[in-house]
């Protein structure tokens, strides 16, 4: 017999994903309040990936480990000032024979999302997947990126 050790944060992550599924489901019904599509995909996902975001003067970056994954099984969009990145990651131990002791590993839908600042060129916005590692490149616009200008002493 194997010892599975008990997680409460993740049972009351659970519920409270329960609950949001149910609210939604009986304002969708009887359409007395609207939940944002983002609470909506948030709220389906089975995994987070582990996520960076920096900037430097010319540029902002997202990179997201994405172990296992091809570029083919990731989404990214951008709507509305807001990047969305989401996909799924295939759950391998249905497909193999034998008994597994541990599973630690992550599957099943994830999904990402935040605003951007607004001085950005979104028609610019690039994706590159190598690795497993996912980093998108979202240009700053010109009003955004960091002047010196020279101050002459008198």
């Amino acid at each position: 017999m194997s010892i599975i050790k008990a997680n409460p944060v993740f049972d009351l992550l659970s519920m409270e994903r329960d609950f949001n599924r149910l609210f939604h489901e009986i304002g969708k019904n009887i359409r007395l309040f609207g939940v944002p599509e983002r609470v909506i995909e948030n709220e389906t996902a089975d995994w987070v990936p582990a996520l960076d975001f920096f900037e430097d003067k010319d540029t902002y970056k997202v990179q997201l480990d994405l172990p296992g994954l091809k570029k083919e099984d990731v989404k990214i969009s951008f709507v509305n000032g807001q990047l969305k990145i989401s996909g799924e990651r295939v759950n391998e131990h249905d497909k193999k024979e034998g008994k597994y002791h541990t599973i630690e590993r992550s599957h099943g839908k994830f999904f990402r999302a935040f605003n951007l600042p607004k001085h950005i060129n979104d028609d610019e916005i690039q994706a590159e997947f190598k690795d497993g590692q996912l980093t998108v490149t979202i240009p700053k616009a010109e009003e955004a990126k960091p002047k010196e200008l020279e101050i002459k002493v008198k």
